[in-house]
């Protein structure tokens, strides 16, 4: 999940379409009236803001999903799924200039009806619900890592400030729960801006790093999460599997779907784009998306060829046990934290929003309502946060999930529905096999990861 996948979301409203007989080269303008439109954003910052909706969390899980796939494994699925979010993109810029519709949910209303926005909105707040999930337990992790590193030795362990639960807790009362309280997005829009350049230096510094920790690893390493089998370590351990088929293997494409995940910023996008036409747009989202996929596949290649089969499935734990006072590492660790906690406020923006219209419709505003449900989504997510043991979870879950359906499934059925065009056409085609490969993905992602978990546990 992105970063800023919905900070655009309150522009929903304020975006204006036309033309409803979908031509490519009419820009989305107004009503049928006189051209108002200021200018709007540029192409270069439209680039920037979308791949700033796309980076997010699932960079720091794609080094483990290189491991459980192998190189060359994970570049065909990599490629895969991002030329398969492109084109689903594709779908949903051609439904936005037939309709006019500028809102996810409200494409969801147009194919099913009522049930269809429903849907869209339940997948939507069970997505961001993910995505802060995944924020709350990088914060869980990496808090007690980062003052560790500050620390001259590592201690007991017994410490108030190394039990990361306990300062998860203090942290979302004291920081994220005032700023998620606001009504108003505001401020939130503008720092968030930052996170981008944090996860750039993060694959940085992964790439800087390979060379400073040796293979195989050192003897004698244990770290809170795992005991490494220094017993086994040998030459044949720093040899790249180019192929891996596994039961892990089944975490790597929903972690890669939670990873491109940005169709609800793609709209509000689209409407703030100068000269918005779908050609100009689509221009926008191949050269994000190709962008964003070359800085994942850097951060996860030199991640894997750094540990190897002992990478972590949260990478940056891994430098802990050999570079635990290195500066790189220390800063980007609070980079990332950092993002965190000006992130998981506006992620959980447009979760409330959509709850609150789920159970309320257009009502007006009530405070009571808002505090009420700000509370009950910062509680389920807090608690998701702590329980789960590992950050594959979250991303396994809600990728073989709701990622799937808001980026394969629901494009293609909104597509099928809406567009009116013969089966036989290359879109409906596309859009048809869309909706088989998530499916399938998703249906057998989830039921290898389910299984895995009745057997571990």
């Amino acid at each position: 999940m992105s970063i800023n996948a919905d900070k655009n979301t309150e522009l929903y409203n304020e975006c204006t379409t036309g033309d409803a007989e979908g031509n490519e080269t009419t820009p989305l303008l107004s009503n049928g009236s006189a051209p108002t439109r200021v200018k709007g954003a540029s192409f270069a910052s439209s680039v920037f803001n979308l791949m700033n909706a796309i980076m997010g969390s699932g960079i720091l899980g794609l080094a483990y999903a290189m491991a459980s796939t192998g190189i060359v494994g994970f570049c065909i699925l990599l490629l895969v799924v991002s030329s398969l979010a492109a084109y689903s993109i594709h779908l949903l810029l051609k439904l936005c200039d037939q309709t006019g519709i500028n809102s996810y949910e409200d494409l969801g209303g147009r194919a099913l009806q009522k049930p269809g926005k429903v849907l869209v909105g339940i997948a939507i707040v069970i997505q961001n619900i993910g995505a802060m999930s995944s924020y709350l337990f990088i914060l869980k992790s990496e808090l007690p890592a980062a003052i560790n590193s500050f620390l001259t030795s590592h201690g007991t362990g017994d410490a108030w400030y190394q039990d990361g639960r306990l300062l998860l807790i203090i942290v979302t009362i004291c920081i994220v729960l005032p700023l998620s309280m606001s009504p108003k997005i505001g401020f939130l829009g503008y720092t968030s801006s930052i996170a981008f350049f944090f996860m750039l230096y993060f694959a940085v510094v992964v790439v800087v790093k390979k060379w400073s920790i040796p293979c195989p690893l050192p003897h004698n390493v244990t770290t809170h999460q795992d005991t490494f089998q220094t017993s086994n370590s040998s030459d044949s351990e720093c040899t790249p599997k180019l192929f891996v088929i596994s039961r892990k293997s089944a975490f790597a494409i929903p972690t890669m779907a939670f990873s491109f995940l940005c169709h609800t910023a793609i709209l509000p996008i689209y409407c703030e784009l100068d000269r918005p036409t779908k050609k100009r747009m689509q221009n926008v989202t191949n050269v994000s998306i190709s962008l964003s996929l070359l800085l994942y596949l850097i951060s996860a290649l030199f991640g894997y060829l750094t540990f190897y089969s002992h990478v972590y499935s949260e990478l940056l734990l891994g430098y802990d046990a050999y570079l635990r006072h290195d500066i790189m590492v220390t800063t980007v660790r609070l980079a990332i934290l950092l993002s965190v906690l000006l992130t998981v406020p506006l992620i959980q923006f447009p979760a409330r929003k959509a709850v609150i219209l789920l159970l309320r419709g257009s009502r007006p505003f009530s405070w009571p309502v808002h505090i009420i449900v700000t509370l009950l989504i910062l509680g389920v997510v807090l608690l998701l946060a702590i329980f789960v043991p590992d950050i594959r979870h979250v991303f396994g879950l809600v990728g073989s999930t709701t990622s799937s359906c808001l980026l394969f499934v629901f494009p293609g059925i909104f597509y099928l529905k809406i567009s009116g065009r013969p089966l036989k056409t290359f879109d409906s085609i596309g859009a048809l096999l869309l909706v088989v490969f998530g499916l399938i993905m998703g249906i057998i992602s989830l039921s290898v990861i389910v299984i895995t978990w009745a057997q571990s546990s």
